[in-house]
C-alpha cells in the first residue's frame, strides 16, 4: 500500500478546504496522519477495503459499459440484491420514491445500519442522489473511491465529529489546532451547502444525530430527562436549510432496530429493521421552533426529534 502523505502547516494554511478534500480523494493524502492521528484512520482501513472492494465488483461485473445510465442502473439493481443476502434489512413503511427533500435521522448503533439504507434507499426511493457526512476516519478510507461512489448515487462528505476532534489530542494554541478547527467548520459547511443543494434537488440526506456510533438514541438518562445538554445536530441542519424561505424538505426520524447480538460492526447476513417514525414538515417545524424571525438555536427540536426515534424502540435502546 502507497504510504499516506501528510499535509504541511504552510499548505493547509493556505488551502481551502475543498482543496484540502480534492488531495485526500485524488492525491493520496491524509489528514488525520498529519494530525499524528492516523491510529484513527488505520482502524477503518479494512472497512475501507471491504466498501471499495463491494463497489469496484458492483461496477466492474455489470453491463453495458458502453452506456453510462444503463451501467449505473444494472450496477445498483446488482447492489440491492446482493445486500438484500448479505446484510438483510426490513423497511416495510418506509416512504417510497420522495418528490421533494428529505433528511432522514437516525440512531446509530453499527456500522450495520449503513448498509441497510444504503439497500432502502436504492430499492424504494428513487434514484436522487442520497447524502451521507461522512466522519473523517472512514472518510478517508472511502476517499480514493469516491468517484465511483459517487456513480452510484452516493454523495459522502467528511466531517470531524466531536468524539473524534477529542481523540485527535490537538494542543489548544498550536497552528495544528488552529487549521484544525478551521477546517472542522468548514467541512460542517461544505456539508450543509451540499445538503441544501441537493435536497432542492429531490435529494435524500442521511444523518446520525448522535455524531457518532453510539447503542441508545439519547446518550444517557441525563440528556433524556433534559439535565444535560443534546447534540444539536439536527437543528443545526435545519437552521441552515431553512433560511432559504423556498426550502420545502422534511424531517423524518428513523429507528434502526438492529439484530440480537450485534456487534459494532456490518454484521453481515442479520437482519435490521428500519422503523419511520411521525415525518416533521417543513411548515410544522417552522411554525412550531422558529419563535424568532432570525432564532439562533431551535430550542426543544433536538429533543424531540430523538424522542420520535426512540418510541419506536424498546426501551432498553432510549438511554
Amino acid at each position: 500500500m502507497t504510504k499516506k502523505k501528510v499535509f504541511t502547516i504552510d499548505q493547509l494554511k493556505t488551502l481551502s478546504a475543498e482543496e484540502v478534500i480534492d488531495k485526500i480523494q485524488h492525491k493520496n493524502y491524509s489528514l488525520l496522519e498529519t494530525f499524528d492521528a492516523g491510529k484513527l484512520r488505520r482502524e477503518m482501513v479494512p472497512v475501507g477495503k471491504a466498501c471499495n472492494t463491494a463497489i469496484n465488483y458492483f461496477l466492474g461485473t455489470t453491463g453495458p459499459k458502453s452506456n453510462s445510465e444503463k451501467h449505473t442502473k444494472a450496477a445498483r439493481k446488482k447492489l440491492v440484491k446482493v445486500l438484500s443476502k448479505l446484510t438483510p434489512g426490513d423497511y416495510a413503511g418506509m416512504p417510497k420514491d420522495t418528490k421533494n427533500g428529505l433528511v432522514v435521522g437516525f440512531n446509530h448503533p453499527s456500522l450495520g445500519e449503513i448498509a441497510r439504507i444504503l439497500m432502502m434507499k436504492i430499492d424504494i426511493m428513487g434514484e436522487s442522489l442520497m447524502y451521507f457526512p461522512v466522519n473523517l476516519p472512514w472518510y478517508e478510507a472511502l476517499a480514493p473511491n469516491y468517484d465511483r461512489i459517487l456513480r452510484l448515487g452516493i454523495v459522502i462528505t467528511p466531517t470531524i465529529t466531536p468524539s473524534t476532534w477529542k481523540k485527535m489530542n490537538l494542543r489548544e494554541g498550536t497552528e495544528l489546532y488552529e487549521v484544525g478547527n478551521r477546517l472542522k467548520r468548514d467541512f460542517r459547511n461544505i456539508y450543509t451547502n451540499l445538503s441544501h443543494d441537493g435536497l432542492k434537488d429531490g435529494g435524500v440526506v442521511f444523518v446520525a444525530p448522535s455524531a457518532t456510533r453510539q447503542a441508545t438514541v439519547f446518550k444517557n438518562e441525563d440528556v433524556y430527562e433534559k439535565q444535560e445538554e443534546i447534540i444539536p445536530t439536527m437543528s443545526m441542519l435545519a437552521l441552515k436549510l431553512y433560511s432559504d424561505p423556498e426550502m420545502k424538505c422534511d424531517f423524518l426520524p428513523m429507528a434502526v432496530l438492529p439484530p440480537d447480538n450485534y456487534k459494532r460492526g456490518l454484521n453481515f447476513y442479520k437482519k435490521y429493521t428500519l422503523i419511520p417514525g411521525k415525518k416533521m414538515t417543513a411548515a410544522e417545524i417552522r411554525k412550531k421552533y422558529f419563535k424568532t424571525k432570525n432564532p439562533k438555536r431551535l430550542e426543544g427540536f433536538d429533543w424531540d426529534f430523538h424522542q420520535r426515534i426512540a418510541e419506536k424502540l424498546p426501551k432498553t435502546f432510549w438511554y
